[in-house]
């Protein structure tokens, strides 16, 4: 008998297992390294066009600065959860004054940023007019640095190295990463055995050699390999290729709407179809897929694995306007979603519940919550959510993920998965909202949703609630609720078990 396997069955399965790895992120920390951009925009209407020449006359009426190419690499990473050790230079000017400001004001970057002088910082300045760029301005120097300064970046790389498990070179080709800076830090990485992913702009992979990963995308490789990978045989030649010139252990070509191609050393190529849902703007998503690649690694994740996360990542993120970073939360919502769009949308990430509960106050709606495993669905629970529902206008309900289940349950637990639970949760009728929470307890999410009232089952009492202070804080109540005798996930498991047993 042939043996078929449901392809939306091994999505979901793999989709849960990139979930636990999102929930990891925070353990890794990644030292970034290269150029420093300030991405600044002017914004405004366009009504006519000059008299002195045949171009369009913008009338600003407003404008905003970014982070731009390492930089950006280092936001994207933060934003993802991880830590980030931002290594640049910047120059004795507004605009290094910004981008120090905007480091400093972003939690989860540690900067490390030489001044330079007689350097100007690298500041492109784009004038738009709705979603259309009119013109680009570029400020920068693309010589290598001074001997001295070169000397002075190594000493930071070289101090902030032995606090990471991850080195992304960001090479803009704006002189950073010049040859003695470039080979000296490839170096010291592998000495110290860091893993070491170069997102490369020489047409001469060569000059990365003894990086783990590289990171081109189709023109790059093409331009380095002379072979057109547009297609994933040529995709995989071109990889091959790239991986014999740095010497390294995989290289990962981005291809824009085609996906992504993952060459390693000894293992069949692995062609990946793009998430992405529509395309807004492709700006900056190859240094979100580059973050979120690093952060997978450092989180422990093995590459093929790390690959599709950056996969999807990269997907959220051209989706997006303008240059854009994507969250744990985002990535966790689209992880868990895509599989259930056809059965419920009451499923949400963190984002989209703390939007759906601020609308539901926007109409005087008290919101109540509920949390637990909800691993399988007895009496009790049909009970406890609609004496919960009865106390409120609208009621979320806070699963534990798999992971946390296993922690507080035992390595043999949950029965069902965060999908299949999230999945039967949305179906019964007094949940209007359901949420994933990797924590042990839901206190951080309760911080963030602030419900009106606090529902738990009545073997707990009001002091032992968690989160009850901090609703009754607020001027919400804690309600408990009497359990149907005799049901438990724990008794049934029991019961199901006891005669295969005794057998």
């Amino acid at each position: 008998m042939q043996n078929v396997t449901d392809p939306g069955a091994e999505l979901i399965a793999r989709d849960i297992e990139l979930a636990a790895t999102v929930r990891r992120f925070p353990e890794a920390t990644v030292l970034v390294v290269g150029d420093l951009i300030l991405d600044r925009y002017v914004t405004g209407s366009v009504a006519r066009l000059s008299p002195e020449a045949p171009i369009p006359v913008l009338r600003p009426t407003g404008g905003r600065s970014t982070l731009g190419g390492a930089a950006n690499v280092a936001l994207n990473v933060a934003t993802l959860g991880g830590q980030a050790i931002l290594v640049g230079v910047i120059g004795p000017d507004q605009a290094g004054a910004e981008i120090e400001a905007l480091v400093r004001g972003t939690d989860r970057i540690t900067p490390a940023l030489l001044t330079v002088a007689n350097r100007p910082t690298t500041a492109k300045t784009r004038f738009m007019s709705g979603a259309h760029q009119l013109l680009r301005l570029d400020e920068e120097t693309t010589a290598p640095l001074p001997p001295d300064a070169a000397d002075a970046l190594l000493a930071l790389v070289e101090r902030e190295m032995e606090r990471v498990s991850v080195v992304i070179l960001s090479d803009y080709a704006k002189g950073v990463l010049c040859d003695g800076v470039l080979d000296a830090i490839l170096l010291r990485a592998r000495a110290a055995g860091k893993i070491v992913i170069a997102d490369p702009k020489r047409p001469d992979f060569s000059a990365y050699r003894g990086a783990t990963v590289l990171t081109p995308n189709e023109n790059e490789v093409r331009v380095a390999t002379h072979i057109d990978a547009s297609d994933d045989t040529d995709a995989d030649r071109a990889g091959r290729a790239a991986l014999e010139a740095t010497g390294g252990e995989a290289v990962l070509v981005t291809r824009s709407a085609k996906g992504l191609t993952l060459v390693r050393r000894g293992a069949a190529p692995l062609h990946v179809p793009t998430r992405a849902r529509e395309v807004a703007d492709v700006s900056g998503a190859g240094d979100t897929l580059v973050a979120s690649l690093a952060v997978a690694l450092g989180a422990g994740a093995p590459l093929p694995q790390a690959a599709l996360l950056a996969n999807v990542t990269a997907g959220i993120s051209v989706g997006k306007q303008g240059t854009a970073t994507v969250s744990a939360q985002e990535l966790l919502g689209v992880l868990h979603l895509e599989d259930l769009v056809a059965t419920d949308r009451k499923v949400a990430s963190w984002e989209e519940a703390l939007a759906q509960v601020a609308s539901w106050r926007a109409q005087g709606l008290r919101v109540g919550f509920a949390n637990g495993c909800f691993d399988l669905i007895h009496p009790g629970h049909v009970r406890l959510l609609s004496e919960a529902r009865a106390a409120c206008d609208r009621l979320v309900v806070a699963l534990n993920s798999d992971a946390s289940v296993q922690r507080l349950k035992g390595p043999t637990r949950p029965v069902q998965n965060e999908t299949a639970r999230a999945t039967v949760m949305a179906s019964l009728a007094p949940v209007d909202l359901v949420v994933l929470f990797g924590e042990d307890t839901p206190l951080e999410l309760i911080r963030t949703l602030r419900p009106d009232v606090l529902v738990k089952g009545a073997d707990y009492t009001i002091d032992q609630v968690v989160g009850g202070d901090l609703v009754q804080g607020w001027g919400g109540r804690v309600v408990l609720v009497n359990l149907a005798e005799g049901h438990s996930t724990t008794g049934t498991i029991r019961r199901m078990t006891a005669p295969a047993a005794a057998e």
